[in-house]
């Protein structure tokens, strides 16, 4: 089984991730992993943060001269911005200044301090900060490798940015040189100047990407319990990323328009599919096709003119604060999302072929690949 967290703050010393179940013997590509911390950095209408951090990956337990070891493996992101915060983000002193009382509309401020019993909203936010998500990326980059070694690839490219949509395929070269990381320039251009508008207004844009899987065999995931099927496992991971509201798998919400006969994907000579409306998933079990999934990412809810609030203190109303924050980060949760179907399949694999090495682990899935 693989077990994986991530800890730490914001503006704290780093940011942590934690993978337990991970097989001795893969070989890990610290440039690979790295590359994607880069790409989470990215976008156009990314915030002034991006500006201070240069993410790389340190790696405290668990491999060693790039072998795993099959124990548990703790991953650091480090914090250059904690310098800056130290006087107030200290474990064991902290001096005030920085404290918080007026919940931000859209975050966990109000909910999280209603849970935790929090006077100071600022101990919320710091944990519910999408920068936890570089933890995410850390160890989807590690996961990256063990799906490598198995054949299999991950992709993503964004598909909305506000009222813009890109309806078309991928094209890795097209969507590396976009600022937006769709694969289109001319829509590329269209999104940037709705980002454009936003940022002059001072406010903030959403939009949908789509995360894809290719070389998955049948036969991974379980239709036997609710827990184990595969697009359970792939939907919540995707819908824990921040801001995600809506996870769809294959066609999705437009499955309700189609007949039946139109919709369901014709099973041809050779186990061949005519098409994959399914998403890759039946009865929460792998078919063989490619594994696709769209995800919707709402507004980022900090916003220079806040909205309406209150004063946790005293219930009186108060405009919500600005925390330095993004104008769009669609780009960015495309790779949270690489990172987060990179983790669900992982576990998915390990629960069907639970080996404690590589070796072992490459036969048996070498060997069930054959079959199917």
């Amino acid at each position: 089984m693989l077990t994986f967290y991530t800890a730490g703050e914001s503006h704290g010393r780093g940011v942590f991730a934690f993978l337990d179940g991970v097989p001795a013997g893969l070989k890990l590509e610290r440039d690979l992993i790295d590359a994607d911390l880069a790409r989470r950095q990215m976008g156009y209408g990314r915030g002034g943060r991006m500006k201070i951090e240069q993410d790389r990956v340190d790696c405290l337990s668990g491999v060693r001269g790039g072998m795993t070891l099959g124990s548990p493996i703790l991953l650091a992101v480090w914090n250059r911005d904690f310098e800056n915060w130290r006087s107030f983000m200290d474990p064991w002193e902290i001096q005030p200044g920085r404290e918080l009382f007026t919940p931000r509309p859209g975050h966990a401020d109000l909910a999280g301090a209603v849970r935790f019993g929090h006077t100071d909203l600022r101990n919320v936010l710091e944990r519910a900060s999408a920068r936890e998500t570089a933890g995410r990326v850390a160890a989807g980059g590690v996961l990256r490798c063990f799906l490598k070694a198995l054949g299999l690839e991950v992709i993503s490219w964004v598909t909305q940015i506000g009222d813009v949509r890109y309806e078309g395929g991928f094209d890795r070269a097209r969507r590396d040189a976009s600022s937006v990381f769709c694969p289109d320039p001319g829509t590329t251009k269209k999104m940037e100047q709705a980002i454009d508008a936003v940022m002059q207004a001072g406010d903030t844009l959403g939009g949908e990407f789509t995360v894809l899987l290719r070389g998955l065999p049948a036969g991974i995931g379980s239709y036997t319990q609710w827990d184990q099927r595969l697009d359970t496992i792939i939907a919540g991971h995707l819908m824990s990323i921040p801001a995600i509201k809506a996870v769809q798998i294959g066609l999705g919400t437009a499955s309700a328009a189609a007949p039946g006969s139109r919709l369901h994907d014709a099973i041809l000579p050779g186990g061949t599919r005519g098409s994959n409306n399914a998403g890759g998933m039946e009865g929460g079990v792998s078919n063989g096709e490619d594994i696709t999934v769209t995800c919707t990412m709402k507004p980022i809810p900090t916003l220079i003119k806040g909205l309406a609030s209150i004063d946790i203190r005293d219930g009186s109303q108060a405009a919500a604060r600005y925390e330095r924050s993004d104008y769009c980060a669609v780009p960015a949760a495309s790779v949270v999302g690489e990172a987060m179907l990179m983790i669900a399949v992982s576990k998915a694999i390990l629960d069907s072929f639970p080996l404690p090495n590589m070796t072992a682990l490459l036969a048996a899935f070498d060997q069930h690949g054959s079959r199917h």
